[in-house]
C-alpha cells in the first residue's frame, strides 16, 4: 500500500516514490472505482512488454488499485485525489496531470446531489471516529511498549544486531549508492481488521527472518539498524512501515541479498512456511515480571476494544463511501472516461 489509515491519521509514502520516479502521472478525480480498472489495464499493458510492475492497493478495499510503478522506466501512475490530495510540483518536467472531473453527466449529478452529499457526510463522520479510535489505540499500545521496554535485556538485543550485521553483510561494501524504497505494508480495512501485504512483498526473498517479540522489545529498532547498515554499504533497501504507527518499521528487505526480515507478530502474525524460513526470538530477552504481566493484561484488553471500535467505524465509513462511489459512477460518460484512460498508455 502507498496509503494507510493509522494511529497518526492518514499516512502515505507516495512523496518518496514521486521523488525517485522518472515521471509521475497524477490522476485527478472524485472517488471512483473506474480509476482502479484503468490502472490495472495500464499495468497489464506494461507487463506484456516485459516490465515489472508494483501495484499499490486501496487501503479500504484491498482489491482496488490506487497506483502502479513501472520498474525500469520508473513511471508512476497515481490516483492523486483521495484520501490524500497530492499535487504536481514539476509541471512541464517530470510531472503530468490527467483530469477525469469532466467525465460525468452534469444533469445526473444534480439529480443525485442530495443522496451523494448525505453519503459523503456519513462517510466523513465515520472516518473521523475511526481515526480517533486508532489514535487512542496507539496511545494504549505506547503504554504497552513502555512496560516491556523497562524489562528488556538490551545488551542481548545489541548483540543480536551486531551478529546479524556480520552475518548478512560481512565485509562486503558495494561500489554504488543505495536505492531506498518505502511501502506501507498494511492498513485497517473494512473487511474485518488489519490487512497486510507481507506475503506479496516477501514472495521472491530466498531467505525470510520472522521476528517474534512483544510490543516494545525492539523489533523496529533492529530492522532500522540493519537497514541503515545496508544503506551505508551500498545495498538497496526496502522499508515496510507499520499500519498503526507509520513511524515504525515492520519490514526491511535487501533485494540483492534476497533477504527479508519482518515483524511476524499480531496484527500480522506469521509462522515459518518454507524450509529456509528462520525465527528471530526477542521474547526471551524480556525478563519475566508478574506485576508487569498483570498491567499488560489490562492494557491488552483496552487496546483490543479500541481496535474493535476502529474496525466498526471503518466498516461504516466504507459502506457510506461505496454507496457514494456507486452513485457517482452511474453518472460517468464512458466514452469520455475511455478517452482519458487511453492517455495512460501513451507513456512508453
Amino acid at each position: 500500500m502507498g496509503t494507510s489509515y493509522t494511529g497518526q491519521g492518514i499516512s502515505h509514502k507516495y512523496d518518496k516514490l514521486i521523488a525517485t520516479a522518472a515521471e509521475t502521472v497524477f490522476l485527478k478525480c472524485p472517488p471512483t472505482n473506474a480509476i482502479s480498472n484503468a490502472l490495472n489495464e495500464t499495468a497489464m499493458h506494461f507487463v506484456k512488454r516485459g516490465f515489472d510492475v508494483d501495484r499499490f492497493m486501496d487501503p479500504i478495499e484491498s482489491d482496488k488499485t490506487d497506483a502502479i510503478f513501472i520498474k525500469g522506466p520508473n513511471l508512476l501512475f497515481l490516483q492523486a485525489s483521495h484520501p490524500v490530495a497530492l499535487e504536481p510540483t514539476d509541471l512541464g518536467g517530470r510531472h503530468r496531470v490527467i483530469s477525469f472531473y469532466h467525465m460525468y453527466e452534469e444533469e445526473k449529478l444534480r439529480e443525485m446531489n442530495k443522496a451523494v452529499a448525505a453519503n459523503r457526510s456519513e462517510a466523513d463522520i465515520a472516518l473521523e471516529k475511526a481515526l480517533h479510535a486508532l489514535a487512542q489505540a496507539k496511545k494504549i499500545h505506547d503504554e504497552w511498549e513502555t512496560v516491556n521496554i523497562d524489562r528488556m535485556m538490551w545488551n542481548l538485543h545489541e548483540q543480536m544486531i551486531a551478529s546479524l550485521k556480520e552475518e548478512l553483510f560481512g565485509t562486503i561494501r558495494l561500489n554504488k549508492k543505495s536505492a531506498v524504497s518505502h511501502r506501507m505494508i498494511g492498513s485497517l480495512t473494512f473487511s474485518g481488521g488489519a490487512h497486510d501485504y507481507i506475503p506479496s512483498i516477501t514472495k521472491w526473498s530466498e531467505r525470510r527472518l520472522l521476528i517474534k517479540g512483544l510490543p516494545g522489545t525492539g523489533k523496529s529498532t533492529l530492522m532500522r539498524a540493519l537497514g541503515a547498515e545496508g544503506e551505508r554499504r551500498g545495498f538497496d533497501v526496502l522499508y515496510g512501515w507499520c499500519g498503526l504507527d507509520p513511524s515504525g518499521v515492520d519490514l526491511v528487505q535487501f533485494p540483492e541479498l534476497s533477504v527479508c526480515l519482518f515483524d511476524a507478530t499480531q496484527p500480522h502474525a506469521y509462522d515459518p512456511e518454507r524450509p529456509e524460513d528462520e525465527l528471530l526470538d526477542l521474547v526471551h530477552m524480556c525478563a519475566e515480571d508478574a506485576e508487569a504481566e498483570e498491567r499488560i493484561s489490562t492494557i491488552r484488553e483496552a487496546y483490543r476494544e479500541k481496535i474493535m471500535d476502529a474496525t466498526g467505524y471503518m466498516q461504516a465509513f466504507a459502506q457510506a463511501r461505496n454507496n457514494m462511489i456507486q452513485q457517482m459512477d452511474s453518472a460517468i460518460r464512458e466514452e469520455v472516461f475511455n478517452e482519458k484512460a487511453a492517455l495512460l498508455l501513451q507513456e512508453e
